[in-house]
């Protein structure tokens, strides 16, 4: 069973990311009932897929005001996914009483891996050797190893980041052998397209080249894949986590 400890894009309405759901008890109720809805798509796939691995939610809550991620904590999110660093770094500050699992999900600059290396329990967007080895030498030692995925450009867009196939085996086996990291697995943004062949295609090919990896000898269990509108493909396929951000705070800006 899928529990909603964890939570991308979907169909709320407009105005969820901007209103403060503490002060209404009737938009905090929608959040609740949008995660349970989103834990029920996954447990229906995975109940028919035959999963093993469990699926979590990772709740995207870039640009999402605090009070809004306290009331997902109080739905029973735990984790939740930020892009811009600075932001995310004041919503830590604001919701440090609360155990939120903080995963970083958006591109690495060289000039800011140390605050996501001594701030974040995960880090999704690896795509270069450079920038893990600064958040190895950055993480702290008192700090258990920071949980990464490397970012795979699986349908080679110019537009995105990430780690072409072909270069991923000698990136990952650099970066296994790195100091106070821990390789997880995988992370991969598909091409759009709202046919469910391609979708499945573009996961299965994701899944596939965790599990060449792992006959190499790299010991992973991570595949993080998938959004609101793709997510039943990507758990289809073997997805531990899923980006979901829309469909709990609503729309976002264009430039997101």
């Amino acid at each position: 069973m899928i529990d909603p400890k964890t939570w991308d894009e979907g169909t709320a309405p407009n105005s969820f990311a901007q209103a403060d759901s503490a002060q209404n008890p009737t938009l905090a109720a929608a959040l609740c009932t949008r995660i349970e809805h989103i834990v029920q798509r996954i447990a229906t796939v995975r109940s028919g897929a035959n999963a093993t691995q469990e699926t979590h939610i990772l709740a995207v809550s870039k640009t999402v005001n605090a009070e809004n991620m306290r009331a997902a904590f109080a739905c029973g999110q735990r984790a939740f996914g930020e892009s811009y660093l600075q932001d995310a770094l004041l919503k830590q500050e604001a919701l440090n009483d609360l155990g939120i699992e903080w995963h970083f999900i958006g591109p690495v600059q060289a000039n800011k891996t140390r605050p996501i290396a001594e701030h974040f329990a995960w880090v999704h967007s690896v795509d270069r050797l450079r920038i893990a080895e600064r958040l190895s030498q950055q993480r702290p030692a008192e700090l258990p190893a920071l949980n990464i995925c490397i970012q795979v450009n699986i349908d080679r867009e110019a537009s995105k980041s990430g780690v072409l196939p072909e270069d991923l085996s000698a990136l990952a086996h650099r970066i296994a052998t790195l100091p106070r990291l821990r390789l997880r697995g995988l992370m991969a943004i598909p091409r759009p397209t709202d046919h469910h062949e391609a979708q499945a295609d573009s996961f299965r090919r994701v899944r596939e080249l965790q599990e060449s990896l792992c006959r190499e000898g790299l010991a992973l269990d991570t595949l993080s894949m998938g959004m609101s509108d793709d997510l039943e493909a990507a758990v289809a396929q073997g997805a531990t986590w899923v980006r979901i951000g829309t469909a709990i705070f609503g729309t976002r800006p264009s430039s997101d």
